[in-house]
Protein backbone atom coordinates (compact mmCIF):
# COMPACT_ATOMS: atom_id res chain seq x y z
CA UNK A 1 0.00 0.00 0.00
CA UNK A 2 2.89 2.38 0.68
CA UNK A 3 4.21 2.05 -2.90
CA UNK A 4 0.86 3.17 -4.31
CA UNK A 5 0.76 6.08 -1.86
CA UNK A 6 4.31 7.14 -2.77
CA UNK A 7 3.55 6.91 -6.48
CA UNK A 8 0.38 9.00 -6.01
CA UNK A 9 2.37 11.68 -4.17
CA UNK A 10 5.01 11.64 -6.91
CA UNK A 11 2.50 11.81 -9.78
CA UNK A 12 0.51 14.66 -8.26
CA UNK A 13 3.51 16.89 -7.53
CA UNK A 14 3.46 20.20 -9.38
CA UNK A 15 6.73 19.54 -11.20
CA UNK A 16 5.45 16.35 -12.82
CA UNK A 17 2.25 18.03 -13.94
CA UNK A 18 4.16 21.05 -15.27
CA UNK A 19 6.48 18.74 -17.19
CA UNK A 20 3.52 16.83 -18.65
CA UNK A 21 1.90 20.07 -19.79
CA UNK A 22 5.22 21.15 -21.33
CA UNK A 23 5.55 17.88 -23.23
CA UNK A 24 1.99 18.12 -24.56
CA UNK A 25 2.40 21.75 -25.62
CA UNK A 26 5.81 20.96 -27.11
CA UNK A 27 4.34 18.11 -29.14
CA UNK A 28 1.57 20.33 -30.47
CA UNK A 29 4.12 23.06 -31.26
CA UNK A 30 6.24 20.51 -33.11
CA UNK A 31 3.27 19.55 -35.26
CA UNK A 32 2.60 23.20 -36.07
CA UNK A 33 6.22 23.80 -37.05
CA UNK A 34 6.34 20.58 -39.11
CA UNK A 35 3.23 21.65 -40.98
CA UNK A 36 4.67 25.13 -41.48
CA UNK A 37 7.89 23.73 -42.90
CA UNK A 38 6.21 21.05 -45.03
CA UNK A 39 3.32 23.15 -46.34
CA UNK A 40 4.75 26.69 -46.43
CA UNK A 41 8.56 26.66 -46.48
CA UNK A 42 9.42 23.60 -48.57
CA UNK A 43 7.21 24.23 -51.65
CA UNK A 44 8.93 27.54 -52.54
CA UNK A 45 12.34 25.97 -51.89
CA UNK A 46 11.34 23.09 -54.16
CA UNK A 47 10.36 25.56 -56.89
CA UNK A 48 13.67 27.39 -56.51
CA UNK A 49 15.63 24.18 -56.99
CA UNK A 50 13.66 23.09 -60.03
CA UNK A 51 10.39 21.67 -58.74
CA UNK A 52 11.97 19.05 -56.50
CA UNK A 53 9.89 17.70 -53.61
CA UNK A 54 12.37 17.02 -50.83
CA UNK A 55 10.23 14.29 -49.26
CA UNK A 56 10.57 12.22 -52.45
CA UNK A 57 14.37 12.40 -52.69
CA UNK A 58 15.95 9.00 -52.07
CA UNK A 59 18.68 6.63 -53.20
CA UNK A 60 17.45 3.21 -54.21
CA UNK A 61 19.78 0.52 -52.90
CA UNK A 62 17.71 -2.43 -54.08
CA UNK A 63 14.73 -2.38 -56.42
CA UNK A 64 11.42 -3.89 -55.34
CA UNK A 65 11.22 -7.57 -56.20
CA UNK A 66 7.80 -9.26 -56.10
CA UNK A 67 6.18 -8.43 -52.78
CA UNK A 68 9.42 -7.25 -51.18
CA UNK A 69 9.55 -3.45 -51.06
CA UNK A 70 12.48 -1.48 -52.43
CA UNK A 71 15.32 -0.65 -50.09
CA UNK A 72 15.91 3.11 -50.17
CA UNK A 73 17.79 5.78 -48.28
CA UNK A 74 15.25 8.59 -47.96
CA UNK A 75 17.64 11.52 -47.59
CA UNK A 76 14.88 13.96 -48.63
CA UNK A 77 12.86 13.18 -45.52
CA UNK A 78 16.02 13.56 -43.46
CA UNK A 79 16.70 16.94 -45.08
CA UNK A 80 13.19 18.07 -44.26
CA UNK A 81 13.59 16.89 -40.65
CA UNK A 82 16.84 18.86 -40.34
CA UNK A 83 15.08 21.98 -41.67
CA UNK A 84 12.22 21.40 -39.18
CA UNK A 85 14.73 21.14 -36.34
CA UNK A 86 16.58 24.27 -37.45
CA UNK A 87 13.39 26.33 -37.57
CA UNK A 88 12.24 25.02 -34.18
CA UNK A 89 15.67 25.77 -32.68
CA UNK A 90 15.65 29.33 -34.05
CA UNK A 91 12.13 29.97 -32.74
CA UNK A 92 12.97 28.58 -29.28
CA UNK A 93 16.19 30.62 -29.24
CA UNK A 94 14.25 33.79 -30.04
CA UNK A 95 11.67 33.06 -27.32
CA UNK A 96 14.38 32.40 -24.72
CA UNK A 97 16.23 35.52 -25.83
CA UNK A 98 13.04 37.60 -25.45
CA UNK A 99 12.38 36.18 -21.99
CA UNK A 100 15.98 36.86 -20.91
CA UNK A 101 15.81 40.46 -22.18
CA UNK A 102 12.57 41.00 -20.27
CA UNK A 103 14.21 39.61 -17.12
CA UNK A 104 17.21 41.91 -17.58
CA UNK A 105 14.92 44.92 -17.97
CA UNK A 106 13.05 43.98 -14.81
CA UNK A 107 16.32 43.53 -12.90
CA UNK A 108 17.87 46.71 -14.31
CA UNK A 109 14.89 48.90 -13.43
CA UNK A 110 16.03 51.00 -10.50
CA UNK A 111 14.11 50.45 -7.34
CA UNK A 112 12.14 53.43 -6.15
CA UNK A 113 13.95 55.16 -3.29
CA UNK A 114 12.54 54.31 0.08
CA UNK A 115 10.29 56.94 1.57
CA UNK A 116 11.92 58.86 4.42
CA UNK A 117 11.06 57.67 7.88
CA UNK A 118 9.06 59.82 10.29
CA UNK A 119 12.27 60.73 12.15
CA UNK A 120 13.95 61.84 8.92
CA UNK A 121 10.96 63.99 8.00
CA UNK A 122 11.01 65.65 11.42
CA UNK A 123 14.76 66.26 11.22
CA UNK A 124 14.34 67.75 7.73
CA UNK A 125 11.64 70.11 9.01
CA UNK A 126 13.83 71.13 11.95
CA UNK A 127 16.79 71.79 9.62
CA UNK A 128 14.62 73.89 7.29
CA UNK A 129 13.27 75.90 10.24
CA UNK A 130 16.78 76.52 11.56
CA UNK A 131 17.90 77.78 8.14
CA UNK A 132 15.17 80.40 8.20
Amino acid sequence: MSIIKEFKEFAVKGNVIDMAVGVIVGTAFGKIVSSFVTDVIMPPIGVLVGGVDFADLAFTLKEAVGTAPAVVIAYGKFTQTVIDFTIIAVVIFMVVRLINSLKKKAEAAPAAPAAPTKDQELLTEIRDLLKK
